[in-house]
């Protein structure tokens, strides 16, 4: 056994993966050694693809996921996925070869480390056969416990070198430690919610699967429920749930968020898309957050208590000597709530001359597809309306890689999705530039038999920049029609063109048969003269 067989047999061992990547000389045997190890191995045609199959993988399942990469090159290609997941605090491990030490003239030569560092992901390396196991242990015990996206650096020369037949007796590696409050803090944070009438509470990324400790306390001291974009779901079903807060947000949340004397924050950052620049929050509102990191109390807006400790601790301790009130829950907010949202807003429909409007579409397709669904998200003009009007059943059921807002990602996180809840229909909403830039991954799909509904926000444009720049020459940002449905059939996939409302038979058809390969919904969408969302958020 050498090295690199040794690395893919202890993180194997650990308990990492599954892995997903494109496999080239520099990361073939490792690989090899993660699928000995029992590690699925999912093969991309791309290594961004792969990097964000990885990313949504880690999210949905809370594993520590892997991605294989070749050395130089292929961790360039990758880059930008790994940028999303770092931004994001994925527990994710890039397993990627090097350079050997001595090929200072290799043109696969780069600074790894310096490259991993720059995005904000952790630089790890293996050094020697004697340090492997504990090189490999250190790094997946950062990705777990710390919540990090971990470059794993092996060497072509240290891969090489021989290594004992087994990694031995590995360590237990338990997840993230809870961080309980301190008694202070829970005594201030207490005292603001009991003199609160009207409290709102948002919880972001940091209170995904904390949900009932949220909804108990919300319901003790009588505050409205919202979340991050990236949590949305979490609070779905309850009556006194206003949806995603910020951009994405219905008027009618928007209204009652503005309308709040006291919002807190639970693992949620209160940037300037969930509070849409500080407009959601009223002046006169004391603001709380909690997070389990203490720099980030605070670090986009002022606040009037920080509170360091989990969302599941410090709920359930603020429980213990909260007072009970109604607070902002009446019978008259509920029926607000459940008259307000997005679904229910009137729109004029611009459907007409072969172009469907976006927001016809998204309802009737939110009405057509499963309720058990996993909805992923691309980047661009068209992604308020998938956010806002397909329902998920759970925060599970939303993967949104936005952090670095690139497009292009889309395709891949709706794959890594799809893998981690297998149990539920994988959606995913892109545009048309996002689609072209993915497209490769769209044969993993069709190769994985995923019955992967595509729907691609069509306008032959980068819609963002074409309302952003008004009245510009948009020559470089229109795009000749494309026939998207054909495009997808000529991948394998199911292809259907939508124009109108009954182009929608076509998914109808497709859902009530055997959904052995993935559906491209190419919807040919009206103008929509800019997005809400992108309106509100250029205008800063």
């Amino acid at each position: 056994m050498n090295v690199a067989e040794l690395v893919g047999r202890t993180l194997a061992g650990l308990g990492a993966g599954p892995a997903f990547g494109v496999v080239g000389s520099g990361n073939f045997e490792v690989t090899n050694a993660l699928r000995a190890g029992g590690v699925r191995f999912v093969a991309a045609r791309h290594e961004g693809g792969a990097a964000s199959m990885a990313d949504a993988y880690a999210r949905i399942s809370g594993r520590v996921s892997v991605l294989s990469l070749h050395q130089g090159c292929g961790l360039t290609n990758a880059m930008t996925g790994i940028t999303e997941a770092a931004k994001s605090r994925t527990p994710m491990l890039v397993l990627t070869a090097d350079s050997a030490g001595a090929s200072v003239l290799s043109n696969f030569r780069v600074d790894q480390d310096g490259l991993a560092a720059a995005v904000g992901a952790v630089p790890e390396r293996v050094h020697s056969a004697a340090s492997a196991v504990a090189d490999t242990v250190r790094a997946f015990r950062t990705a777990r416990q710390q919540r990090r996206t971990v470059v794993l650096n092996l060497p072509l020369d240290v891969q090489a070198q021989p290594a004992p037949d087994a990694p031995g007796e590995l360590p237990d590696v338990p997840g993230p430690a809870l961080v309980r409050p301190d008694a202070a803090a829970v005594a201030a944070f207490a005292e603001l919610l009991d003199a609160a009438e009207r409290p709102v509470f948002i919880a972001g990324r940091g209170a995904r699967g904390s949900r009932e400790p949220l909804r108990e306390l919300a319901s003790r001291c009588g505050a409205l429920l919202a979340t991050s974009a990236v949590a949305h779901g979490l609070f779905h079903g309850d009556e006194f749930a206003l949806g995603i807060s910020g951009g994405f947000a219905s008027p009618r949340a928007a209204e009652l968020i503005v309308g709040a004397d006291l919002v807190v924050g639970w693992g949620c950052a209160l940037n300037m898309w969930t509070t849409r620049h500080g407009k959601l929050l009223s002046p006169h509102a004391k603001l709380v957050q909690v997070d389990v990191e203490q720099s980030a109390l605070g670090a986009h807006r002022p606040i009037d208590l920080g509170v360091t400790g989990d969302v599941a601790s410090t709920a359930a301790d603020v429980l213990t000597v909260v007072k009970e009130k109604p607070g902002y829950r009446s019978e008259e907010v509920s029926q607000r709530i459940a008259t307000g949202r997005w679904t229910d807003v009137e729109h004029d429909d611009l459907s007409r001359d072969g172009r469907i409007d976006p927001r016809t579409l998204s309802r009737l397709l939110d009405e057509l597809l499963p309720a058990e669904r996993i909805v992923s998200i691309d980047s661009g003009n068209f992604m308020g309306y998938p956010s806002a009007y397909l329902s998920v059943p759970d925060e599970q059921g939303f993967c949104f890689t936005q952090a670095f807002q690139s497009i292009g990602l889309g395709l891949g996180t709706a794959i890594g999705a799809a893998l981690a809840r297998p149990d539920r229909l994988p959606v995913l909403g892109t545009g048309d530039g996002g689609f072209h830039m993915a497209l490769s991954e769209l044969d993993t799909a069709v190769r994985l038999g995923l019955p992967l509904v595509v729907i691609v926000y069509n306008d032959a444009a980068y819609g963002a920049e074409v309302h952003h720049f008004g009245d510009a020459d948009m020559t470089t940002v229109r795009f000749p029609e494309s026939d998207l449905a054909a495009i997808g059939r000529g991948f394998g996939a199911d292809g259907v063109t939508v124009r109108s409302a009954e182009d929608l038979f076509a998914v109808r058809e497709w859902l009530a048969g055997p959904r052995d390969a993935p559906l491209v919904i190419d919807a040919k969408i009206a103008d929509d003269g800019g997005s809400w969302w992108l309106a509100e958020a250029f205008k800063h």
